[in-house]
C-alpha cells in the first residue's frame, strides 16, 4: 500500500528530471494508458489525461506553473541596471565575427510562416512549398550553418529542458549567455532566436501539413494537435499575444544588427548617437532572449498541459504583452538612436560625394560619361533617361561625346517658358544642318529634400516630363542630396530654371545658358561664354534686337523704314494720351508711324485687360498672345543677366547701360521706345516721352534741318537732365547668382539695395512651393 501511494505521489507531483528523463511506469500509464487499460476502465484513463481546470486547480502546482508565476514577477521587479552587471559578467568576446544577417533572414523565414493566424482553413492554404530564390543556400552560408548546428542545438535543448523542467526564466536566460559568452551580442541574440525557430517552426510545420501527410498528422496527435486547432477560436487571443511578443523580438534583433553594420568609415563607436545607442543593446539583448524563453514556455504548456488551461489562465496572455511592451520601449529607444546615426553618416556621405562632383568637374576626361553619370545616376541606373520623343527608358551612352544641355529647375516650369523653349529645340532638330544631334536637352528637376513627397507632386513631375521632347530623368530618385547641394552651391541654382552646358568632354563650357537661348535660339550653340561673348560683339542697340524671333510684323516695318514706337505699362489713361499725342505729332510730322504696345513685364491680368481695351478703342497695334508679351521681357532680361554674367558694366558698356534703363522703367510706370527703322533715338520714362510730343511747338522748327528723329531725341535728353526719374530693379529670391553691387544707368552711382515682398495676385505664385 505504501508503495502505491508513493507511486501515486510521484505521477501527481512528479520532479523535472523525473518527467524529462526518468517517467515511472505508473507515470507513463497514466499519460499513455494501454489499449487494454483503455478498454476497461475508459473513464478513468480520460480523468488522467483531459482533466478539467477545476481538477488542474485543486492540485499543487507543478513546476511549470511555478516558473510562469515567478517569471511574472521577474518582469515587474526586476532592476534593469543590475541585470545588464549580470549578463556584463558573462560577455568575453573571442573576437571571432560572422556575418548573422543570412541566419537571420532565414529564422525571420520560418517564423514569418510559422507566425500565422490559428485558423485552420487558412492553414491548411499555406501547406503549399515555396522555392526560396534568397541565396540563403549557397555553400557558404551552408558551411556556417555546419559550424553553428551544434550551439544551436544546444541552446535548443537548454530552452527546452528547462521549459519543461520549471527553471526561472531569469537563471534560464542567464545561462544561455553564459554558454554564448564569446559570441559579439548581435551574434547571442540570432542564434538564440534559430534554437528557438526550430521548435517552434517544428510545431506550425505539423499544425499546416499533417492533414495532408501521415506522418505529420501521427506526429501531430501525439502533440494534441488536431485538439488544439479545433479550439482555435478560443485560443486566438493568446496566439496573437504570442504573435506580438515574436514580431517585437524580429524586429529588435533587426535594430541591432543596423548597427552592427553602420560602416566605420562613416561613423566611430565614439559619435554620440552610437555611444548611446550601444548602450541600449546589452539590455534589448537580455529582454529578446528572455522572451524566447517566454515563448518557448508558452508552447510546452500548450502541448503538455492542454489547450483548456491555456484558455483559462489569462494571466499568461498577460505576462506576453508585458514582453512585448518592454521590448518594443527599447526598440523605440534604439531606433531613435540609429535614425541619428543614418543622418550622421548620409551627412558624410553627401558631403564626400559633394567632395568628388568639385574633383570630377575639376579633371579632364575623354568623354562625358562620368560626369553624367554622377549626376543622373549614381546607382548605376542601367537606363536612368526617358526618351522625349518615344518616352522609352534609354541609356546613358545615347549622351556620350555630346554637346548636353542641363535644364535645371523644380516643378514649375512656366508654360510660356517651355513653349518657347521647345520651339526653339524642335527647329534645332528640324534645321538640316551639322548642328543638328550635336546637342541635347536633358531634364533634370531639384526638389528640396526635406520637403515630404506628396501625389501631387510626383503627378506634376509626370504632366512636366510628359510634355517635353527632350530627355528627362527616368525619376526624381536618382537625384541624391550632395548632387542637389553642388547644384545649388557651385552652379547657384535657386528655382528658377537654368540651362548648364557640358561640352563632350562634361567640361562646364557655361554656368547658365538660359539668356543666350532666350535672345539667339540655337544660333548661340555650342553655348559656351566664348560663343555669347562673340554674338555680343556682333549686337548694337537696335529695335531689331529688342523684337526679333518675337514678332515678323515689326521686322517688315523695320525694313520699311517706318517710325516704329514700342511702348508699355498698365495706366489706361497714359496709353490713352501717349498714343493719341504720338498720332496727332506723325500727322503733323508727315511720318509714317506704327505704334506697339508690349505689356508690362508682371501683372499679366493688367496687361490683358489694357489689350482687350486697346483693341477695342483701336489705339494702336498689340500683342494678343500673352506668350509674346513675356517672351520680349524675357529676352530683355536675359540680355541683362548675360552681360552681368560675363562682367560688363554699364560705365563701359553703353548696351547695357539702355537695356537696364528700359527694365527700370517698367518698374516706375509708362515708357516708351521710338525708332526709326533700325535706329532707336529715345528710350525714355512716360515721364519725360509724353511732354516731348506735348511739346512739339517747341521743336518742331528743328525737325527740317535735324531730322525728325535728331530733333525729338534732342529735345527728350533736354527734358530728361531736368527730370529724371528713380531707377529700380528686382532680382527674384529665385534667381541664381544676384551681383553684390549695381550701378544706376542714369547716374552711374551705386544703387542702394533693398529687400522688398510683392504679390502680383497671379497663380504662378504657388509654383514657389515646388
Amino acid at each position: 500500500m505504501e508503495t502505491t501511494n508513493k507511486s501515486i505521489d510521484q505521477i501527481a507531483n512528479p520532479t523535472p528530471m523525473q518527467k524529462v528523463i526518468n517517467p515511472t511506469p505508473l507515470m507513463q500509464q497514466a499519460v499513455n494508458p494501454s489499449p487494454m487499460q483503455q478498454a476497461i476502465n475508459p473513464a478513468a484513463s480520460l480523468q488522467v489525461i483531459n482533466q478539467t481546470p477545476m481538477q488542474r486547480v485543486s492540485k499543487p502546482e507543478n513546476p511549470l506553473q511555478q516558473l510562469i508565476k515567478h517569471d511574472r514577477g521577474m518582469i515587474t521587479m526586476s532592476d534593469d541596471n543590475l541585470m545588464v552587471k549580470q549578463i556584463q559578467a558573462t560577455h568575453a568576446p573571442d573576437g571571432r565575427e560572422f556575418d548573422v544577417r543570412p541566419l537571420y533572414q532565414l529564422v525571420e523565414d520560418i517564423l514569418n510562416r510559422a507566425t500565422l493566424t490559428v485558423d485552420p482553413s487558412i492553414l491548411a492554404a499555406q501547406t503549399r512549398i515555396e522555392t526560396s530564390q534568397d541565396g540563403t543556400h549557397q555553400a557558404n552560408f551552408t558551411a556556417l550553418l555546419e559550424a553553428l548546428s551544434f550551439t544551436i542545438d544546444r541552446i535548443s535543448c537548454e530552452i527546452a529542458y528547462k521549459s519543461l523542467g520549471g527553471g526561472d526564466a531569469h537563471t534560464t536566460t542567464l545561462s544561455i549567455f553564459n554558454q554564448l559568452s564569446s559570441y559579439s551580442w548581435d551574434a547571442k541574440l540570432v542564434l538564440t532566436l534559430a534554437a528557438f525557430a526550430v521548435n517552434y517552426g517544428e510545431f506550425w510545420l505539423l499544425a499546416q501539413i499533417y492533414s495532408t501527410n501521415q506522418l505529420a498528422k501521427s506526429m501531430a496527435i501525439l502533440k494534441q494537435l488536431p485538439v488544439i486547432l479545433e479550439n482555435s477560436g478560443p485560443l486566438r487571443p493568446r496566439f496573437e499575444a504570442l504573435n506580438n511578443v515574436i514580431k517585437a523580438m524580429m524586429d529588435v534583433t533587426k535594430c541591432i544588427i543596423e548597427f552592427k553594420e553602420l560602416p566605420p568609415r562613416y561613423i566611430s563607436k565614439e559619435e554620440p548617437a552610437l555611444a548611446k545607442g550601444l548602450t541600449h543593446i546589452p539590455t534589448a539583448v537580455y529582454w529578446a532572449i528572455r522572451s524566447v524563453v517566454a515563448c518557448a514556455t508558452q508552447i510546452t504548456t500548450l502541448t503538455s498541459m492542454g489547450h483548456e488551461f491555456w484558455i483559462s489562465s489569462t494571466s499568461e496572455a498577460w505576462e506576453l504583452s508585458t514582453l512585448a511592451h518592454k521590448i518594443n520601449s527599447i526598440l523605440d529607444l534604439l531606433k531613435k538612436q540609429l535614425a541619428l546615426c543614418y543622418q550622421h553618416i548620409g551627412e558624410k556621405i553627401d558631403a564626400e560625394t559633394f567632395q568628388m562632383l568639385q574633383n570630377l568637374f575639376q579633371s579632364i576626361h575623354i568623354d562625358n560619361m562620368k560626369i553624367l553619370r554622377a549626376l543622373i545616376c549614381p546607382k548605376d541606373d542601367v537606363l536612368p533617361l526617358l526618351e522625349g520623343s518615344t518616352k522609352r527608358r534609354v541609356n546613358i551612352d545615347v549622351l556620350r561625346r555630346k554637346n548636353v544641355l542641363l535644364l535645371i529647375s523644380g516643378l514649375s516650369i512656366p508654360h510660356d517658358e517651355l513653349s518657347i523653349l521647345e520651339q526653339i529645340y524642335n527647329e534645332s532638330r528640324v534645321s538640316g544642318n551639322r548642328m543638328e544631334n550635336q546637342y541635347e536637352v536633358v531634364w533634370i528637376p531639384v526638389v528640396d529634400p526635406s520637403v515630404v513627397w506628396t501625389d501631387a507632386m510626383q503627378n506634376r513631375f509626370e504632366t512636366l516630363q510628359a510634355t517635353m521632347t527632350w530627355y528627362s530623368v527616368y525619376t526624381l530618385k536618382q537625384i541624391n542630396k550632395a548632387v542637389i547641394r553642388f547644384i545649388k552651391e557651385v552652379w547657384h541654382f535657386r528655382n528658377k530654371p537654368i540651362l548648364v552646358v557640358l561640352d563632350p568632354q562634361g567640361k562646364v563650357v557655361s554656368p547658365n545658358a538660359i539668356h543666350m537661348m532666350w535672345i539667339w535660339g540655337s544660333n548661340a550653340f555650342p553655348f559656351t561664354s566664348l560663343r555669347e561673348e562673340a554674338l555680343w560683339r556682333e549686337e548694337t542697340w537696335k529695335l531689331e534686337l529688342l523684337v526679333d524671333g518675337i514678332d515678323p510684323t515689326i521686322l517688315n516695318w523695320v525694313k520699311e523704314g517706318k517710325f516704329i514706337y514700342l511702348y508699355g505699362g498698365t495706366d489706361m489713361d497714359w496709353i490713352r494720351k501717349f498714343t493719341t499725342t504720338a498720332k496727332t505729332v506723325a500727322s503733323a510730322a508727315r511720318i509714317p508711324l506704327e505704334l506697339v504696345y508690349v505689356g508690362k513685364s508682371n501683372k499679366r491680368e493688367q496687361v490683358r485687360k489694357c489689350t482687350t481695351a486697346i483693341t477695342v478703342e483701336k489705339l494702336s497695334y498689340c500683342w494678343q498672345d500673352l506668350a509674346m508679351v513675356w517672351f520680349f521681357w524675357t529676352r530683355l532680361e536675359s540680355m541683362m543677366f548675360s552681360k552681368i554674367q560675363l562682367g560688363m558694366t554699364v560705365d563701359v558698356d553703353p548696351m547695357l547701360r539702355e537695356i537696364k534703363k528700359l527694365i527700370s522703367y517698367d518698374k516706375e510706370g509708362g515708357w516708351a521706345v521710338l525708332s526709326k527703322g533700325s535706329f532707336v533715338f529715345v528710350n525714355g520714362h512716360s515721364i519725360t516721352v509724353l511732354p516731348t510730343f506735348i511739346q512739339y511747338n517747341s521743336w518742331k522748327d528743328d525737325v527740317p534741318p535735324k531730322g525728325f528723329e535728331i530733333a525729338c531725341m534732342d529735345y527728350h535728353n533736354k527734358l530728361h537732365s531736368d527730370s529724371q526719374p528713380c531707377c529700380r530693379f528686382e532680382f527674384p529670391s529665385d534667381f541664381g547668382k544676384i551681383p553684390d553691387n549695381i550701378k544706376c544707368p542714369e547716374c552711374l552711382r551705386i544703387m542702394e539695395k533693398y529687400m522688398t515682398f510683392g504679390c502680383c495676385h497671379e497663380d504662378d505664385a504657388l509654383n514657389a512651393l515646388y
